[in-house]
């Protein structure tokens, strides 16, 4: 199950910060690569295939929620 405390100790903004600077300066391609490689240390990091496939649906259950709803009727 995946953690629903405070895994930053109150630190989550400088966590994002970091994030952001990572990126500053890097095109389209190199961002997306970074992404890619960030992803794949943090998984081995993380080291359990359950939690892992959690976070994966998590994820992807996110992007749903910021899709603009389809105006067909």
């Amino acid at each position: 199950m995946l953690r629903q405390d405070d895994g930053f100790a109150g630190q989550a903004d400088r966590a994002y910060e970091a994030l952001i600077r990572a990126h500053q300066g890097l095109g389209d391609e190199e961002s997306a690569a970074l992404n890619a490689r960030l992803v794949l240390i943090l998984a081995h990091e993380v080291g359990d295939l359950a939690r892992l496939s959690e976070a994966i649906a998590l994820a992807r259950r996110s992007l749903h929620l910021h899709e603009p709803e389809s105006g067909c009727a």
